[in-house]
């Protein structure tokens, strides 16, 4: 299954902007926190975390909070995704792939998500 979103990056900096700490804790572990630079960073995590839970087609909350999402980076700076022990048993997921874009005031990502046994995929 296949996940997207897309986020403008001003209104993460307002978020952030606003609450402060309160903004990245809210969807963020502190493992993640290390590697945002900016706005548009902490956008382009939010926007992965969002395309992971359309790609199971639950969406973020009570199937799938922000918190069993976390976004990591390769030795290479490349973002790498893994899901809470939680979200792999219950959806049989064998394997996911990230990919996230920036584009002037957007940040955009790509989550694709195999599962062996697919049917435990929702449809929306």
């Amino acid at each position: 299954m296949i996940g997207i979103d897309l986020v403008k990056t001003s209104r993460m900096r307002s978020f952030i902007d606003r609450f402060g700490d309160k903004a990245l804790n809210k969807f963020l572990s502190a493992n993640e926190i290390v590697l945002i630079k900016n706005h548009k960073t902490a956008a382009g995590f939010w926007a992965a975390k969002e395309a992971f839970s359309k790609a199971l087609g639950v969406g973020i909350g009570s199937e799938c909070s922000f918190k069993d999402i976390e976004i990591y980076k390769t030795q290479n700076g490349a973002p790498k995704i893994r899901a809470s022990q939680k979200i792999l048993t219950n959806f049989n997921i064998s394997d996911i792939s990230l990919s996230i874009t920036h584009d002037g005031e957007y940040a955009i990502a790509v989550v694709a998500i195999e599962s062996s046994a697919p049917d435990k995929i929702k449809q929306l």
